[in-house]
């Protein structure tokens, strides 16, 4: 199995540790078969120092039993641990375009219903591992009290495991299924708690996802469910009924074919009896192995960045002057929206508005510009440095950004990832006008609870914090009341232009395109400078012009 060698690679001296805890304590309990058949069962003299002897062995084999279990459970989450948070440090690292195609449900789903399948896989390994391994030293014991009864039993046992087998690779294919229908069923509960309030509105919408999309994927889910616990049971059954078949089975060697004696009859029996908590409990820890190897697959079919343990150290603070945008070009898969050539070139300290109909490719310029998406063809120029795959992430670092679809943090903090500064976190909190609506302890915001305007606010107090040279704002403004979208223009662009901030802002708001030192348009994916007649056309009524225009 995958999973197994994969926890050897990353634990070999501990796993190997406790396969030799397990091997232990299975030899203790051949041990103990062993002493009764020897003391309790052979002889007929026993005296009373045979009980102390026995007692001491029970313990023992209990205290190896539960620390070989015990071991394996423990190496299983310290395992658990490792994989989720290696998991979730190359989703911080993977490019964002691929994060974005994936989805976030299918995410959500590896974290939670695979990292939870793979865990209980741990809990029940022990049980498996220790049905192996005392099947395997009762074979070796019995071999030695009779070769001809082995060989009987070990066809019996055969047929019983091959027959357990195949009901299980049943279980594995049901469970491989369920893995799919979870997405589906992770992308339905995601749709109803986002789309809550327009489903309140349209009962029926709502009624139509619930019947025909929800209730499709869930009768699924229980359909195979059903039959991988069917086929789980039928195995657990077939291994029961069959382990007290050979039960029989030795008598009737021992007793009418006169292969064995009775002791050796009982001795076999009281083995058989021994291994069959075991045996059954191996087989039922079958299917959620299974289902942790399907999990674990999954997790790697999502090509995800390799794995580094460590985040880049942050470089010094670059006193750039010019940032370029040359026949820069983008696009969507072999046939999806292309944006470009794009060129264009920023300056330290400018205010830049971006302007464009919906779907005209502003927010991609925005994710180009911001080093979130990798152009299929150009060049980023810092100061006249290309911007390539290496130095990609400290180019990042320039930027602060508040993304229409914005998500707000509870921790304010620096550049340098520490606490922000009190004292202006302060006076930005009057100038936003929310002083009164955030409560912070520390610099966490203890209540997110808050309108999409004051999100926003608290949006831009969260970029403004972390003190980086430019500053994008994608639409940040159209949510806000006339009033303080006066305010954001006239009085917030200044002072951001005061503390030396570039401000990259896409905006709709040909009021006050006057506040802009420089105007850009997206059009079909195509960037040009707005000056001169076009730059007042525009200022005059931006949404008209390109109302005309499509």
């Amino acid at each position: 199995m995958e999973l197994l060698r994969v926890v050897y690679q990353q634990y070999r001296w501990p796993f190997v540790a406790v396969i030799l805890l397990n091997l232990l304590s299975a030899l203790l309990g051949i041990g103990v078969i062993a002493f009764i058949n020897r003391e309790l069962i052979v002889s007929f003299n026993a005296s009373l120092r045979v009980l102390p002897e026995f007692l001491g062995l029970l313990v023992l084999l209990m205290a190896v039993t539960l620390a070989s279990q015990w071991a394996l459970t423990l190496l299983g989450h310290h395992f658990v641990y490792r994989l989720r948070g290696e998991f979730i440090k190359r989703i911080l690292d993977t490019r964002l375009e691929r994060i974005e195609q994936i989805g976030s449900p299918h995410l959500l789903a590896a974290l939670t219903s695979d990292v939870r399948n793979i865990t209980l896989a741990f809990v029940r390994l022990p049980e498996l591992l220790q049905g192996i391994v005392l099947t395997i030293g009762s074979a070796i014991y019995l071999a030695w009290l009779s070769m001809a009864m082995l060989l009987i039993t070990a066809v019996w046992l055969v047929i019983t495991i091959v027959g357990g087998w195949l009901l299980v690779s049943k279980v594995y294919r049901h469970m491989a299924r369920l893995r799919d229908i979870e997405d589906q069923l992770y992308t339905d509960y995601q749709n109803i708690i986002a789309g809550r309030k327009e489903l309140a509105l349209n009962r029926q919408r709502a009624q139509m996802i619930y019947e025909t999309v929800y209730q499709e994927d869930a009768r699924a889910w229980r359909h195979h469910i059903v039959r991988a616990d069917t086929f789980h049971l039928s195995a657990v059954n077939w291994s029961n009924i069959m382990m007290l078949g050979s039960i029989g089975l030795v008598f009737f060697m021992a007793n009418s074919l006169g292969w064995a004696d009775t002791a050796v009859a009982a001795t076999y029996s009281l083995t058989l009896l021994f291994l069959r908590t075991p045996l059954l409990a191996a087989i039922g820890a079958l299917p959620t192995l299974l289902s942790a190897q399907v999990a674990f697959n999954q997790l790697n079919t999502f090509r995800l960045e390799e794995y580094q343990p460590d985040f880049a150290a942050p470089a010094g603070a670059k006193n750039w002057q010019t940032l370029e945008l040359r026949e820069l070009r983008f696009h969507y898969g072999d046939r999806g929206f292309a944006v470009g050539p794009i060129n264009m070139t920023l300056k330290r300290g400018e205010r830049v508005f971006l302007i464009g109909g919906n779907g005209s490719g502003k927010s991609t310029l925005a994710m180009l510009l911001t080093g979130l998406y990798q152009p299929t063809s150009g060049q980023i120029l810092l100061d006249g440095e290309e911007i390539d795959v290496a130095n990609n992430e400290h180019y990042r670092r320039l930027f602060s950004a508040v993304f229409t679809d914005v998500h707000l943090f509870d921790r304010l903090i620096n550049d340098k990832g520490e606490p922000a500064d009190p004292l202006k976190v302060q006076q930005w909190l009057e100038r936003l006008k929310i002083q009164d609506k955030i409560t912070l302890s520390g610099n966490r915001v203890l209540d997110l609870k808050l309108s999409k305007g004051q999100s926003k606010r608290l949006a831009l107090l969260l970029a403004i914090a972390e003190q980086r040279d430019i500053l994008l704002l994608d639409e940040w403004a159209a949510d806000q009341d006339p009033h303080f979208r006066r305010i954001f223009y006239r009085e917030l662009l200044p002072w951001l232009k005061a503390m030396g901030k570039t401000v990259f802002a896409i905006s709709h708001d040909d009021h006050y395109f006057q506040h802009a030192d420089r105007l850009f348009e997206m059009r079909e994916g195509k960037l040009s400078e707005l000056v001169g007649q076009e730059r007042e056309a525009a200022t005059r009524d931006a949404v008209k012009r390109t109302d005309v225009a499509n």
